[in-house]
C-alpha cells in the first residue's frame, strides 16, 4: 500500500528577535517532516492589524506532509508546527492577539481540505486578506486557488492594498 502524502502550504512571519534566523531555523525544523519543501523568499512586512509594533518578516513554505488529506492529519500537523513556534520562544499566553510574536506559523492550505472547527480553519479564514500570506504562497504556487470556490488566489491578491509588503531576499 503507497504512504499517502497532502501537499501543503504554510504561511511564515516573525517581527521579534532575529527574525531572519528564526524563519531560517523554522524552515530547517519543518524539514523534519516534510517533504519536497520549498520556502519563498522572506518579504518584509507592515503589521496589519496592530500596528504599534516592529515590522514582520514573513515567507511561505510547501512541502508533502506524510498523511490522508483529513482533519486528523492537518490536527496533526497543527500540533507540530506549533511546538516548533514554542522552540523558537513562541509564548501563547504571554502575547496579544496579532501583537509582536517570535514566530508564528500558519497553516494556509492543506491539499483541498475545507476545515471549520472552532480550533482550526483551512483554508486560512483571514488568507484572502492578508497579503503579506498571499505573495509567499503565489511565489510558490502561483495558480493556487481556493478550495471550496476555485477563486485564484492571485486575483485576490491583485485586488488589495500593497499593506507594505515588500520582496526582500531569498532566506
Amino acid at each position: 500500500m503507497e504512504a499517502a502524502f497532502t501537499p501543503v502550504v504554510l504561511g511564515l512571519g516573525s517581527n521579534l528577535g532575529d527574525s531572519r534566523s528564526i524563519l531560517r531555523g523554522a524552515i530547517a525544523a519543518l524539514t523534519d517532516f516534510l517533504t519536497e519543501p520549498r520556502a519563498a523568499s522572506f518579504y518584509e512586512t507592515s503589521p496589519l492589524y496592530v500596528t504599534d509594533q516592529p515590522r514582520f518578516i514573513n515567507t511561505a513554505v510547501t512541502g508533502l506532509y506524510p498523511g490522508p488529506q483529513d482533519i486528523t492529519a492537518a490536527r496533526e500537523l497543527l500540533s507540530r508546527i506549533q511546538a516548533i513556534e514554542a522552540r523558537f520562544g513562541r509564548d501563547r499566553s504571554r502575547e496579544r492577539r496579532w501583537g509582536a510574536r517570535s514566530l508564528d506559523i500558519d497553516i494556509l492550505l492543506f491539499g483541498t481540505l475545507v476545515v471549520n472547527d472552532p480550533a482550526l480553519q483551512i483554508p486560512h479564514p483571514r488568507l484572502k486578506e492578508r497579503r503579506f500570506a498571499l505573495e509567499p504562497l503565489l511565489e510558490l504556487l502561483p495558480d493556487a486557488a481556493e478550495p471550496d470556490t476555485g477563486i485564484f488566489y492571485r486575483s485576490v491578491c491583485e485586488a488589495l492594498p500593497l499593506q507594505g509588503v515588500k520582496p526582500q531576499f531569498i532566506g
